[in-house]
């Protein structure tokens, strides 16, 4: 029996497209000094992956929503997601935390204008974030439920950010135990986030928005295990940002701990994990399987 086809989708330039514009339309439309209206858009309309956002949107569509139509419901916590992930990288970049120059091949916001700019964006940017949902999307009981969502994955990332730099565990915590835990919060959490809310906004049952919850989790991690393999294994130039630093700083990595081979075996099995977890949600969900895939074996 021929396997059912593929429901019409987007290309993920589309959703790339999209998501810009929601954010760039809603950054002119807020009155901003000109000076932090600038910084803000030399982060956020600098190009990037825009991961997070494609999730939502995906993940929309994977509980029946047409892709047209994904966009259209699910644009507010894209667009937000995509400014909470921003202002991590923003304050994850500065001298007092990672100390980096570079980020997606150009100078790092503090090193554009200053630190105290790269600060006061990133802190504009978590307000923006929250202000865009509750001012776009309807109905106000489902931008509760968002708002709820997005707020607690932005402390569970920062704790994430805290369990990796400024580490408080059990002396007798494995380090692979330490690792999950760090990578489930400062990686994970955005991403379970940005799936969950996609497939809220789809109106997804506790089934279908369990399953997704599944898929996230799996990818969450997986995403955090081949970025540590990238680390070690790409060039500054390749990745657009400095390459071996978490080594140089003495931070727990999946190469690290595990080596580079069982790595790749964990990434393997997460993949299958993630793909294994959409089943229930059939062919709908065939955009997230071929972005898991892809994530999988990224170079950048």
């Amino acid at each position: 029996m021929p396997a059912a086809p593929s429901p019409a989708t987007l290309p993920q330039a589309a959703l790339v497209q999209a998501v810009d514009r929601a954010m760039a339309r809603f950054i002119e439309s807020r009155p901003l000094p000109a000076n932090l209206r600038e910084a803000i858009r030399y982060s956020l309309l600098s190009g990037g992956k825009r991961l997070r956002p494609i999730l939502t949107f995906r993940s929309c569509e994977a509980v029946g929503i047409p892709a047209e139509q994904a966009i259209q419901v699910a644009a507010a916590p894209a667009a937000a997601i995509e400014m909470i992930h921003c202002f991590s990288l923003i304050h994850d970049d500065l001298p007092a935390m990672d100390d980096d120059d570079l980020r997606r091949g150009r100078p790092t916001l503090h090193r554009h204008t200053s630190e105290a700019m790269a600060i006061l964006a990133g802190d504009a940017l978590t307000g923006l974030a929250f202000e865009l949902i509750a001012r776009e999307l309807q109905p106000a009981e489902l931008a509760a439920r968002i708002t709820l969502e997005l707020a607690a994955a932005t402390n569970d990332m920062i704790a994430g950010q805290v369990y990796d730099t400024l580490p408080d565990f059990d002396p007798q915590t494995p380090k692979i135990e330490r690792l999950r835990t760090i990578h489930h919060h400062k990686t994970g959490a955005l991403i379970l986030a940005a799936c969950r809310m996609g497939a809220m906004c789809g109106g997804a049952d506790e089934a279908r928005l369990e399953a997704i919850s599944a898929y996230a989790r799996a990818i969450g991690l997986m995403f955090q295990v081949v970025d540590d393999l990238l680390d070690v294994t790409q060039t500054s130039e390749a990745l657009g940002k400095a390459a071996g630093k978490d080594q140089q700083q003495g931070k727990l990595t999946y190469p690290g701990v595990l080596g580079i081979e069982e790595s790749r075996d964990q990434v393997e099995r997460l993949r299958r994990e993630a793909s294994n977890a959409l089943e229930c949600l059939g062919v709908a969900a065939g955009p997230l399987r071929e972005l898991c895939d892809y994530m999988a074996v990224r170079t950048k």
